[in-house]
């Protein structure tokens, strides 16, 4: 195991700024995580990124920001801006269940204390700034800022806010992913040059030149007043973020104009590779020693070979945040990260995953660029897998094999959710389905910890529809290949499916119905969740409205407490203590026959 010493994190104190010999630093970081070095911790990335770039950079994760703000003067002022970022999740959906109770911990932070972080960090933390050093630039960025860079429902206050920028009062807003941005950023900033040009940058401004293409919105006010405009944005504000030359959007809000510039195409493999290959130590900062953080726990085994998903779900913020295009690491790149994962003092020989947002997608893409270059579908593979779609599996088979025989490595397990859609898939290349099906039947057998996860979510194809996942039957399908090939090669293995309630467009006798087709495949449901809404998704903007962004046709979503319960107890079935309530529930909404189906004459 290699040796680190103090000075091989990134400095979040005083002493360890001097320990490496500096008397100023140029930026100043803030997370509402703890610091851990590892590429999958944003503020370690951009930290690294910034360091790689020649500049003197801090972190400071989780600072107090309820005694004498002593966390926020301690390093001073930078040099050239103080970046601010929530962290890994929305900080909303960190501390609050989808029935807005508190949570009991925070799994990025050590010993998983739930008391270590504000509501809405961006916020809080750049209001602070902004009071201490008025005259030093303020840029956020993280998940939570770059989902409300514009008008947005808040499901936690239930109301519609404004863009993050005019709450927080920061200078600028980098949303996705954020190497490229930031390096640009770093660059005008020292050579004093105006910042307002960047793509992927948003920002308030009281004056704006209008550009050729520019998409202008319903402005804030009238969102507020109508939620059709409110829908409608969002068609704009989706399309825009699939597309891969995008336009400038524009919004009002009182006397100001956020504007969102549109963002840099995709990175390059070596450009992804060079934010992976920076020297992470891979470890917490040396002042957690003796605590966990859950987080860290989950993913230390685990390297990440993609990023971008194009399934194009209606409740998921990843093609949002991360955009619809994948792109790939090298192997080279991804076989280095695994050798720094095998000197980790306890590692034992098993990878937790090798995978990414969805754990198929590994260099999967149009087959004509200049296709993909005119399109603006949200998902490449919903209603249908797009013939333009490049689906070989062969790539990442390549690197299974390439992982798996490094000596050391016993098995390498996919934590990631599967895309049993892709793998049903039949292309008009003979040579992609035979890829395919070596990839199902490697997969089941070689890569399963005992327990696949897929995620169909519903058994209703309506409420599927809504959702752009994949009819329930292909659900069937993949199941029956699963049981199959474990029948042939002698293993007890468990498919375990993800399952939603309350979804838009989702009412009780869906639920129901899904209660009686899961009793028939054999499911005793584990892994459910209510749907709760989170800014900047089809799925939320439909459940606030009460319309579909795309077609603007009314969408009936369970709001109260009672409907939302009513739903969640279906998935539950085979509990004594949910029998009464059920049947009465069956019986009020008048479908008895579906009572003997479940519980018999």
């Amino acid at each position: 195991m290699k040796e680190y010493r103090l000075t091989d994190w990134l400095p979040t104190t005083r002493k360890e700024v001097e320990l490496r010999g500096w008397d100023e630093l140029d930026v100043i970081l803030f997370s509402g995580d703890a610091y851990v070095d590892h590429p999958s911790f944003g503020a370690a990335v951009i930290g690294r990124i910034l360091e790689a770039e020649g500049l003197r950079v801090a972190i400071i994760p989780q600072p107090n920001w309820r005694d004498d703000l002593r966390d926020f003067k301690k390093l001073g002022r930078p040099r050239l801006f103080f970046g601010v970022s929530a962290g890994c999740m929305d900080s909303m959906v960190n501390k609050y269940t989808a029935n807005k109770r508190l949570r009991s911990d925070d799994a990025y932070t050590p010993d998983a204390r739930p008391d270590m972080r504000p509501e809405y960090p961006s916020i809080v933390y750049t209001q602070i700034l902004k009071k201490l050093y008025p005259d030093v630039p303020v840029i956020l960025g993280g998940i939570e800022a770059s989902m409300r860079r514009l008008t947005h429902y808040d499901y936690w206050q239930d109301r519609v806010r404004p863009s993050i920028l005019v709450d927080s009062g920061a200078d600028a807003l980098i949303y996705g992913m954020g190497e490229k941005p930031i390096m640009e950023l770093v660059r005008k900033l020292k050579q004093q040059q105006p910042i307002l040009d960047i793509p992927q940058l948003a920002y308030l401004t009281k004056e704006v030149l209008p550009q050729e293409g520019d998409i202008t919105l319903f402005t804030h006010e009238e969102c507020l007043k109508d939620k059709k405009k409110q829908a409608s944005n969002f068609r704009h504000i989706e399309e825009e973020s699939n597309k891969y030359a995008a336009s400038r959007i524009l919004q009002a809000v009182g006397r100001q104009t956020v504007v969102v510039n549109p963002p840099y195409a995709p990175l390059t493999e070596a450009e992804l590779d060079r934010s992976f290959d920076l020297p992470y130590t891979r470890l917490p900062h040396p002042k957690y020693k003796g605590k966990r953080i859950p987080a860290y726990d989950m993913i230390k085994f685990s390297v990440n070979i993609h990023r971008g998903c194009f399934g194009g779900c209606a409740f998921c913020t990843i093609s949002a945040h991360q955009g619809k295009f994948i792109v790939s690491r090298s192997k080279e790149s991804i076989l280095k990260e695994v050798k720094a994962v095998m000197e980790l003092p306890d590692f034992k020989g098993y990878l937790s995953d090798l995978g990414g947002p969805s754990a198929n997608m590994y260099k999967m893409r149009g087959r004509d660029e200049a296709m993909c270059k005119k399109c603006k579908r949200p998902s490449c593979i919903h209603p249908k897998v797009c013939p333009n779609l490049n689906t070989d599996h062969s790539p990442l088979l390549d690197i299974y094999h390439a992982v798996d025989s490094l000596p050391g490595i016993k098995k390498s397990f996919i934590g990631s959710g599967v895309r049993y859609d892709l793998l049903l898939h039949q292309s008009k290349d003979p040579k992609t389905n035979k890829s395919t099906q070596e990839y199902t039947r490697e997969l089941i057998v070689r890569h399963v910890s005992g327990r696949l996860k897929v995620a169909p979510e519903h058994t209703s194809e309506q409420v599927l529809s809504i959702m752009r996942k994949p009819p329930f039957s292909q659900f069937g399908e993949f199941k029956k290949i699963f049981d199959r090939i474990n029948r042939e090669e002698g293993l007890r293995q468990q498919l375990i499916p993800y399952f939603i309630s309350s979804h838009p467009g989702c009412k009780e006798e869906d639920m129901a119905e899904l209660a009686v087709i899961t009793k028939r495949l054999d499911f005793h449901l584990e892994q459910v969740q209510d749907f709760t809404p989170t800014p900047m998704t089809v799925a939320t903007e439909a459940w606030y409205t009460g319309f579909h962004p795309y077609t603007l046709e009314p969408v009936f979503s369970a709001k109260t407490q009672r409907e939302k319960l009513a739903q969640r107890q279906f998935f539950f079935w085979y509990k004594p203590e949910e029998r009464r309530n059920i049947i009465n529930e069956l019986r009020r909404i008048g479908r008895k026959d579906l009572i003997d189906k479940l519980y018999g004459k």
